[in-house]
């Protein structure tokens, strides 16, 4: 897949982590956040952050985005992501001209994010390099979660300037 308008509906276990990779390469994070109050950028909802141990410890995580709000409901119930994804593009030499681009994401019918561009790939992905098609991947990690009802929707390329 490349550009795609996708539903996504998963259910977590307490203290459960997980996660939904856009081309196998950009997260949104899947975590038991019920509750919390202040949300972060490894929140339910998130885009998980970028990863380059170059940086230097404790620097190594740049690019992670907070959801807007927390819309986590209690582990054990099913959540929804809807999501408008943009791949990155490129010329025809293969220069990457437009970075990835989370158009919308909406958590349980609240947005959450709107028009995050995303320079690269998230931590823990498939692939470090960028392509103009990928997979879409569903992590488990650290505990159980249950996914139902994902629909992918591939969009006519659109130009991003």
């Amino acid at each position: 897949f490349g550009d795609i308008d996708a539903h996504i509906e998963f259910m977590v276990a307490q203290g459960s982590n997980s996660g939904v990779y856009f081309m196998g390469r950009y997260e949104i994070q899947v975590l038991d956040s019920f509750g919390n109050e202040k949300v972060t950028k490894s929140d339910c909802g998130s885009i998980y952050q970028r990863w380059d141990p170059a940086r230097g410890k404790g620097n190594e995580g740049f690019e992670g985005h907070a959801p807007r709000v927390n819309a986590s409901t209690p582990p054990g119930t099913w959540q929804s992501f809807d999501v408008v994804f943009l791949a990155p593009r490129f010329d025809a030499s293969g220069k990457k001209t437009a970075n990835a681009r989370f158009v919308k994401v909406a958590h349980n019918g609240r947005v959450i994010h709107e028009n995050v561009e995303v320079t690269g790939p998230t931590r823990a992905s498939t692939w470090e390099d960028e392509k103009p098609l990928g997979p879409i991947m569903l992590q488990g990690d650290h505990g159980p979660v249950a996914l139902r009802n994902i629909h992918v929707r591939p969009l006519r390329p659109i130009v991003v300037r």
